[in-house]
């Protein structure tokens, strides 16, 4: 069982546009945005698509992870991921399609296929997550703090599947 790491990420407005912010983590930093219909620049991608990537991704490097540990032929996973939503107080519906390149049999397809619902992004969708919310003094540096939990979970799932 992998302990319980907290990380943090930073969000800050760019003032270059109405929705534009970058965020940076320990490694990297992006900007996100709104569609220019939308009164956003188009800069980067919003926070629903970012959502959709992050299952996505998670759902591709659990199932490479899996098949690599299991000396499978997996040669190329694509996950296309699908949002509907219904509503700002709906629940929302997230639809995986994805493609495995191999030569797999249809009994390690369907393997991948139950790892793919083990991911860790998988289950913090699924089973919801808290949230708390503060109000905290400016800062001029806030730390961005990375344990790589997310790459731990991936391992844990790809592992303890048989």
């Amino acid at each position: 069982m992998t302990e319980s790491l907290e990380e943090a990420i930073l969000i800050e407005t760019t003032e270059g546009g109405l929705f534009q912010s970058r965020v940076t983590t320990e490694d990297t930093s992006f900007i996100i945005d709104e569609p220019v219909e939308m009164g956003g620049l188009a800069s980067g991608p919003n926070p629903y698509d970012l959502l959709a990537a992050a299952l996505g991704g998670c759902t591709a490097m659990t199932m490479k992870l899996y098949a690599n540990r299991k000396q499978w032929p997996l040669e190329h996973v694509k996950v296309r991921v699908l949002h509907e939503r219904d509503g700002l107080n709906g629940r929302d519906r997230f639809t995986r399609e994805i493609e495995l390149t191999g030569q797999l049999d249809d009994e390690q397809k369907e393997r991948l296929l139950a790892v793919s619902l083990k991911c860790p992004v998988h289950k913090t969708i699924s089973s919801g997550a808290d949230i708390e919310t503060l109000i905290v003094p400016a800062s001029a540096d806030r730390e961005v703090e990375s344990h790589c939990a997310h790459a731990i979970d991936c391992m844990e799932a790809a592992t303890a599947t048989p």
